[in-house]
């Protein structure tokens, strides 16, 4: 149960953190393109390559801290930064192939599932 609690009050965090990276995206860079979505993505994937290199290999950083700021807080900035930890696992193994296939289908799958959806969604309404 404690597990979810980490998990829980880091997703908060994260989440505003996004909201809040969102709003001052759009003040500096105005509404024509989604700065603030590419930015978190950029930025979550690349605190989470450091906390999990520095903090959990190096440190032997605890579950809880982990679920608290991996699952969490950069979950909750963005779930980019999961994706793209999943994607280095794989090329770091050795699974290029499989690395680049999960990219792949994740992307193009996520973006065939929205028009899915938007078009499900429509045409019930």
């Amino acid at each position: 149960m404690w597990n979810i609690a980490f998990v829980a009050l880091g997703g908060a965090i994260g989440a505003s953190a996004r909201h809040l990276a969102n709003g001052l995206m759009m003040r500096l860079a105005g509404p024509s393109f989604p700065w603030g979505t590419m930015t978190v993505n950029i930025l979550g994937s690349f605190i989470m390559g450091v906390f999990i290199e520095v903090l959990a290999r190096r440190f032997n950083a605890s579950n809880e801290l982990r679920l608290f700021v991996a699952t969490g807080m950069l979950g909750g900035f963005t779930t980019f930064s999961a994706f793209s930890l999943d994607f280095a696992v794989l090329f770091e193994r050795g699974a290029i192939f499989p690395a680049f296939g999960y990219a792949f289908a994740s992307v193009a799958g996520s973006m065939v599932a929205i028009f899915l959806g938007l078009w499900l969604a429509r045409s019930f309404a």
